[in-house]
Order: structure tokens, then C-alpha cells, then sequence
């Protein structure tokens, strides 16, 4: 159940002659190239001279007469030639029966591969089909196939695989991103403590990305994580509109406490209205149900619920760290003046 449209990469060729080489043709030094090669000799030809005639070549091919080369009983009655010289029947050294060869051979690493895919239904829970699928394969299935076939080795890969090698570089690239924010907050604040300060958003964001995913229905996938990376440069807006009012508040010679109190509320209709802005104009994308649109929408929901959440906690959030951090300045600026 959940599990639809299974296939696999393997496509069977032509009918073919498939030999195999018993003991005796072993013991007797004949390999399978060896008699392949005698076989293509006599059913096919070896070319022993080339005639020119006129503008042409012309192959002088020797072969088998063409009423000893119609059925797999001609290749059984066939003579092979072994080193010494002598002649012995085809059929005292290896077996030839009809079978099916192969169309392609996909290969990773040297090793030869099948790649068997499904279609997930996604009006099942994904991961809970995901996870009911592994298991049943590591479980029962896969370890029957690998004692039934030596050297069989497996993995699990498609969209699973991928979702993997994409969170592992865009778990990088998000510290990166999260450098550059802290060093450029650094330079313009003069500060170490503000630019933490001003990030402090970014958490509460990515909290209101994963509760918009529960709230609308939505699993969190990598185009999710997408929009919590952007996010990251999002939120901190809000955050530095109130950071940069106190600064130049206690520039003036404001008081502390006073600036503080008065930050959020005289900041609250500029944040308020970019924060809406941003909500509604994602708004469309969110409510869109087209084939087209529905990938973006993951994206849509971590901007939009991540952007709200974390403006509601940053009104309260930011003007308490920062006073927070000056109380600690003067704790330790006292401590140093004893």
C-alpha cells in the first residue's frame, strides 16, 4: 500500500547461445574465450585474404558449409581444436543452450547494477510508507536475495539519496551564510555581541518554518530547507531595524531603560507592515494548487510562517537580549574596576 509503478533498469537483449565450460574442457586447458572464438570461426568465418577487384575489396571469408551452421546442434557437433593439435566433439567439453542476453549493462564502480524504482503515493504519509518499505526490504527481502545470489550488494538511493548529499552541502553553506551575516553585523556595530543580538531571529524563523509544515499539512523537504537558509537573511531585518534605534537612541544621550522600553513600540508599524508585505505576497503561492506550483510551495511556507513567527518573538526578544548583555557588561565592568 503507498507503493505504485515498480520497475527496473533491467531489459533482456536478444536470444543469444550461452556456453559454459564443464570440467573436462577445463582440465583439458580450454577456456570460454577459446571457444568462442573457435565457434565465431566456424559459423560466422575468419577472413583469410582480400581480392581487389576493380574500386572493390572483396573478403575472402572460410567458414562452415551453410547446412552445418543452421541449429544449436551443429555448434554441439562441432570439433574442437585444442593446443596439442587434436580434434575433440564440442559436446564432451561444454554445454550450449538458448537464453537471453542482456540490452545494456549499467555499471557504478566496475560493478554491474540494477536500479529498481517506485512511485511514492503522496496522499500516504511519506515517510511512514518510506520507513515501511525499508524496513520490509532490509528486513526480509534483500537478505533472502544476497544468500540466494554471492557477491550481491545493495543500497538504498532515488530521491532518499539525493535529499542526503543536498542537506550535507547545504548544511555548509548555511554556516557559511551565517559567517558572513555575523562579520558583516561585526563591522557595521563594532561589536561581538549585537550581530548575536540581531541572529537570535534566526532560530525562532526556522521554528515558525517547521510549524507552518505541520500546520498546512506539508512534510518538511530540501526545497523547505531552501527557504530556511534564505530566511536566515530575512529575519534578521526586523532584528537590526530595533538594534540600529537603540544605538543611535543611546547616541543622544537617551537613557537605557527608557530606550528599551520605547524600541519595540515605536518600531512596531515598520516591522508590522514588512513582515505582512512579505506574509501576503507569499500568500498567493501558498494557497496555489497547480502541478506547477506545488514544489515551490515547501519554499513559500518556510518565508511566510518563519518570517511572521519570528517578528512576534523578536519584538520582545531583542530589546531583553540587549539589555541582558548590557547588564552583563557592568557586572563585569565593575568586577574589573575592584
Amino acid at each position: 500500500a503507498g507503493v505504485s509503478e515498480v520497475a527496473d533498469s533491467f531489459e533482456p537483449g536478444k536470444t543469444e547461445l550461452q556456453m559454459s565450460l564443464k570440467d573436462s574442457g577445463r582440465m583439458l586447458g580450454l577456456t570460454l574465450s577459446d571457444l568462442a572464438r573457435q565457434i565465431r570461426q566456424g559459423f560466422y568465418g575468419e577472413e583469410t585474404q582480400r581480392i581487389q577487384r576493380g574500386r572493390d575489396d572483396i573478403r575472402v571469408m572460410v567458414r562452415y558449409p551453410e547446412a552445418e551452421r543452421k541449429s544449436i546442434a551443429d555448434v554441439e557437433n562441432m570439433r574442437i581444436r585444442l593446443a596439442d593439435g587434436t580434434e575433440i566433439p564440442f559436446k564432451t567439453v561444454a554445454d550450449v543452450k538458448y537464453g537471453r542476453g542482456y540490452a545494456t549493462i549499467d555499471r557504478i564502480d566496475r560493478r554491474r547494477v540494477v536500479t529498481v524504482t517506485a512511485e511514492v503515493d503522496e496522499t500516504v504519509g511519506r515517510g511512514d510508507v518510506d520507513g515501511a518499505i525499508n524496513k520490509e526490504l532490509r528486513q526480509k527481502v534483500l537478505p533472502k536475495l544476497a544468500m540466494e545470489f554471492g557477491g550481491l550488494q545493495y543500497r538504498f538511493a532515488g530521491e532518499q539519496r539525493e535529499r542526503n548529499e543536498s542537506l550535507g552541502s547545504l548544511k555548509t553553506n548555511f554556516l557559511i551564510a551565517l559567517l558572513a551575516i555575523y562579520g558583516l553585523l561585526a563591522v557595521q556595530f563594532k561589536s561581538y555581541a549585537q550581530p548575536l543580538i540581531v541572529m537570535s531571529a534566526i532560530p525562532f524563523g526556522i521554528v515558525g518554518a517547521t510549524l507552518g509544515h505541520l500546520l498546512l499539512g506539508y512534510d518538511l523537504s530540501i526545497l523547505s530547507m531552501f527557504g530556511m537558509v534564505a530566511l536566515a537573511g530575512v529575519v534578521v531585518n526586523d532584528s537590526l531595524i530595533i538594534i540600529d534605534l537603540i544605538n543611535r537612541e543611546r547616541q543622544e544621550g537617551v537613557k537605557l531603560t527608557e530606550v528599551i522600553r520605547d524600541s519595540a513600540t515605536r518600531r512596531f508599524r515598520p516591522i508590522m507592515l514588512t513582515t505582512l508585505t512579505t506574509f501576503f505576497g507569499l500568500f498567493p503561492m501558498l494557497i496555489e494548487r497547480s502541478l506547477q506550483a506545488r514544489f515551490l510551495i515547501p519554499m513559500a511556507i518556510s518565508l511566510a510562517f518563519g518570517v511572521a513567527f519570528a517578528t512576534l518573538i523578536t519584538l520582545f526578544l531583542v530589546p531583553s537580549l540587549y539589555m541582558v548583555i548590557e547588564d552583563i557588561k557592568q557586572f563585569f565592568g565593575r568586577f574589573k574596576s575592584r
